[in-house]
C-alpha cells in the first residue's frame, strides 16, 4: 500500500469499519478486513495490525463492542458489533463525509479558469 492511501486509510478505515458492521452485523476482526477488501475491488487491501488498532481504537471509545464466538471455521473467534453510540456516530460522520465528498467532487470538476 502506498503512503497516499494510508494516510486515506488513518481518517477513513475506523468508518468503513463502522459502516461493515452496521450493515453485516457481528463480524470477527478477518471477516471485516475481507468485507472491506470485497466492497472496494481489492483496492484497499488490510493487514491484520491495520484493521485491528481499529478495532481496539472504536472498542475504547464504545462505539463496538466484542465478544467471543465461535467462526465459520470452527475456531474461536472475537466478534466485534456495533454499539447504539457507534450507529449515531456513523450516521453524523457518514452525514459529513457526503458533505465533504460533493464539494471535493465539486472542486475536480471546475474548469481551470484564467485570471
Amino acid at each position: 500500500m502506498s503512503p497516499q492511501q494510508l494516510d486515506l486509510l488513518k481518517g477513513t478505515l475506523d468508518l468503513m469499519v463502522l459502516q461493515t458492521l452496521e450493515s453485516m452485523g457481528a463480524l470477527h476482526g478477518y471477516g471485516i478486513a475481507r468485507r472491506i477488501e470485497q466492497i472496494s475491488g481489492n483496492a484497499i487491501l488490510l493487514n491484520q495490525g491495520t484493521i485491528y488498532a481499529s478495532l481496539v481504537r472504536l472498542q475504547q471509545r464504545g462505539l463496538i463492542r466484542s465478544e467471543w464466538g465461535v467462526s465459520e471455521n470452527n475456531r474461536k473467534a472475537k466478534f466485534y458489533r456495533i454499539t447504539n453510540r457507534g450507529s449515531r456516530r456513523l450516521a453524523s460522520t457518514a452525514a459529513n463525509w457526503e458533505q465533504l465528498s460533493a464539494i471535493i467532487g465539486k472542486l475536480f470538476a471546475t474548469q481551470k479558469e484564467p485570471f
